[in-house]
């Protein structure tokens, strides 16, 4: 990337600005992406919902957030990143106060569409300003420093989450995006540059935008979670979910022939896949994203309605996974570098399975010390040996030119991954209905869904070891791709 006219230095006023509106949205970002399952039991008996609103309560905002997340990026590129990114932070929180406000499920889940598509526009740009404003020999620096200050803040996300839902109502979790929204937005613009992709801009028309292909990949994810969501309550063979399924089928068809058609100007050009190992890694991350997504949607519901614990203590019950990833993932990162990935990615989801299989013995009443941190301990010690290493070979396995798109494409397979699981889970466990508020019909399921996702975790463990290699070049300092989920579903 060329040396912007005024680069900006990690330690002047402009540069601590910059870093901090980078860091405030995804704050954001990560806070509703760590909080919101904690509120799924409140929310629910609040509104009246049902399994499958819950599902579409989590899977409204993933779906819209990993369909439209590389046509974000190439947005800010072309039009401008700050530009992009100040649009993104407002209708994000527009869609937040909707939320909060929210009197019906549908209301909900409409309004978290609305919040996927502005974190689709507020998610990349919170990296690429740093990347594309601040001098060459401070962007390392800079972006450590926004990787390390965003994990503090989805370390907080459970404990501030559960306090306000237990202190004073779930909806308080969507409104504390205001005051964050507006130091956000004064940082943007005292501080931040404008900054954007100037051949793309020269390129005018000649570089459209694959709003085609953004459009077809939403349809084929909400044609597929329409029909796993509405199976168990229409029934699987009905006509509507048949037609979901066929619409699923169709999009995705069509998606993969405009991609090859458009060829290295599509949001997803073909020619990544012509690695074997950028192909192999991204279905690795679907089974492994799938399994955190399904394991946190069951765990917060699980350890309100059944154990009986607070928000506030279900938030905190997670919180030594979120450290040992801050904590491990450097040295997991280095191994990685030195041993190549095989083994760390075949032994971390062992591990994590071994983890949930631990936290499937979880029961009512049940200690903290002796019965829910072991597993929490195991879980999060496998995912800190996936995650750097993961990141690093996506990114090395593609020649550089494709670096962007293919990091924004695995930050979309690891949403995409919790967004089928939540989606399927409860089908295949036998949870409909307001089964959630029931705690025979929620232990059955719980414990089904931990079985589900500890194969999926071993699936991706027995991909690893027949098909991972150590890419062919050193992998370039691995950039953050995923943003950790903690109590929910990068």
């Amino acid at each position: 990337m060329p040396e912007p006219a005024s680069a900006l230095r990690l330690r002047s006023s402009a540069g601590r600005g910059t870093l901090a509106a980078a860091v405030l949205a995804s704050g954001m970002v990560f806070l509703d992406s760590t909080v919101v399952n904690v509120a799924l039991p409140r929310l629910g008996a609040d509104l009246g919902a049902s399994v499958a609103g819950l599902q579409w309560t989590v899977n409204g905002y993933l779906l819209t957030l990993a369909a439209f997340v590389l046509l974000g990026g190439a947005l800010g590129d072309r039009f401008g990143r700050r530009r992009i990114f100040l649009i993104g932070v407002v209708a994000f929180t527009l869609a937040s106060v909707l939320c909060g406000l929210a009197q019906r499920t549908d209301w909900l889940v409409a309004a978290r569409f609305l919040q996927g598509a502005g974190g689709a526009l507020l998610t990349p740009g919170s990296l690429s300003l740093l990347q594309a404003s601040f001098h060459r020999d401070d962007r390392a620096k800079t972006i450590g420093a926004w990787s390390g200050l965003s994990g503090v803040s989805t370390a907080l996300g459970p404990f501030i989450g559960g306090w306000l839902i237990d202190a004073l109502s779930w909806r308080w979790i969507f409104f504390l995006n205001v005051p964050l929204a507006v130091l956000v937005i004064l940082a943007t613009l005292r501080w931040v540059p404008e900054s954007r992709d100037e051949s793309a801009s020269r390129a005018g028309r000649a570089r459209r935008f694959d709003v085609a292909g953004a459009l077809l990949g939403a349809l084929g994810l909400a044609g597929v979670t329409y029909a796993l969501v509405d199976a168990p309550g229409r029934g699987l063979y009905s006509p509507a979910v048949l037609a979901a399924a066929l619409l699923a089928v169709l999009a995705a068809v069509v998606f993969v022939l405009v991609e090859r058609r458009r060829g290295d100007t599509a949001m997803l050009p073909t020619g990544l896949f012509g690695s074997r190992l950028f192909s192999v890694l991204n279905v690795f991350t679907v089974l492994v994203y799938a399994a955190l997504g399904g394991f946190t949607f069951f765990i917060a519901v699980y350890l309100q309605n059944v154990v009986g614990w607070s928000a506030l203590l279900t938030g905190l019950a997670l919180l030594p996974m979120t450290l040992l990833l801050l904590v491990g993932s450097p040295g997991a990162g280095a191994l990685s570098t030195k041993i190549g990935p095989r083994l760390p990615l075949t032994v971390g989801p062992v591990l994590a399975a071994a983890g949930l299989l631990m936290l499937r013995e979880v029961s009512p009443g049940a200690s903290y010390w002796r019965e829910v941190l072991p597993g929490v301990a195991v879980f999060g010690a496998g995912l800190t040996l996936v995650v750097a290493p993961l990141t690093a070979s996506v990114l090395a396995a593609v020649e550089d030119r494709f670096a962007g798109v293919a990091s924004g494409f695995n930050n979309a397979a690891s949403r995409v991954g919790g967004l089928l699981a939540v989606a399927a889970l409860p089908l295949l466990v036998g949870l409909s209905g307001t089964g959630y508020e029931q705690r025979d019909e929620l232990t059955a399921a719980y414990r089904g869904a931990l079985l589900w996702c500890a194969g999926l975790l071993l699936a991706g463990a027995a991909i690893a070891v027949l098909l991972v290699h150590r890419p062919a070049r050193r992998p370039p300092p691995a950039q953050p791709c995923h943003s950790m989920p903690v109590s929910t579903p990068k």
